[in-house]
């Protein structure tokens, strides 16, 4: 008897946890539900605006290479290449310079 009620029950009844449906027809949901949602939603959103804002405005491309290049001149490496840069300049300067009073 328990047996034939259960399948009774299985037959058309849809059972979904949380709010979602229950026999079939969907829940009606509470409304500060509904409000956190769309608040939770549109913060999502403002702050989706904002990180896009950001990657196309030309004063934050600007700071960010700004920020990059001091990042890479801070480096032992890039200071040495341009010092050694700067040392080559001045001697090939020195050499034109000599050559020009000489001759």
């Amino acid at each position: 008897m328990a047996e034939q009620e259960s399948r009774a029950n299985r037959r058309g009844t849809v059972a979904v946890s949380g709010t979602a449906a229950t026999n079939g027809r969907v829940a009606k949901r509470d409304s500060d539900a509904i409000v956190a949602d769309i608040e939770r939603t549109r913060e999502n959103l403002a702050r989706t605006i904002d990180s896009l804002a950001d990657r196309v405005s030309p004063a934050s491309n600007m700071r960010r290479l700004r920020e990059r290049a001091a990042e890479q001149a801070s480096k032992p490496e890039v200071q040495f290449a341009a010092a050694a840069i700067a040392l080559a300049a001045t001697g090939i300067t020195i050499y034109r310079i000599w050559g020009r009073r000489r001759g």
